[in-house]
């Protein structure tokens, strides 16, 4: 019997439900969460801002392919600790002008608590550079991005 090939590419969906002007309640697969501003910008802070989110799924994103990517490679990553600041050019989310690359740098720096020795820890940090679909949304839309990988 053949083995079982999956789809190479999948459709993913979510559903946004606009609730005030700055909250939208996210139903993606079972879970309901919600993208909210601030209260210091008019929102209720129940959730992530937009922009906020976009670095969360960054962080999730470099922490699920980094285990992927050590586990393909048969070493030992650990838990990993990552930090994620950017400097963000507001002027369009303000509608004061058009801007094309809103993020405009983006610092993240990830630590691991694994057994993993330097070389291989640059060699996950090389293949999560490769596979992240995250880090490469970013980087091609013109952040200038900087990602460090260190040892707890």
């Amino acid at each position: 019997m053949p083995a079982l090939r999956e789809k190479t590419v999948v459709k993913l969906r979510a559903k946004g439900q606009g609730i005030s002007h700055s909250r939208t309640d996210i139903g993606i697969r079972d879970l309901n969460f919600a993208i909210d501003e601030p209260e210091a910008r008019g929102g209720t802070n129940l959730g992530p801002a937009p922009t906020e989110a976009a670095l969360a799924a960054l962080a999730g994103c470099t922490n699920v392919i980094g285990h992927k990517c050590a586990g393909k490679m048969g070493v030992d990553i650990g838990r990993l600790s990552i930090e994620i600041s950017c400097a963000f050019d507001r002027r369009g989310v303000t509608l004061e002008e058009e801007v094309d690359v809103p993020f405009v740098e983006l610092r993240q720096v990830v630590t691991c608590d694994g057994s993993l020795n330097e070389e291989e820890l640059q060699s996950v940090a090389d293949e999560v550079a490769k596979y992240c679909p995250l880090s490469k949304l970013f980087e091609q839309s013109g952040t200038a991005m900087e990602t460090i990988w260190q040892k707890a």
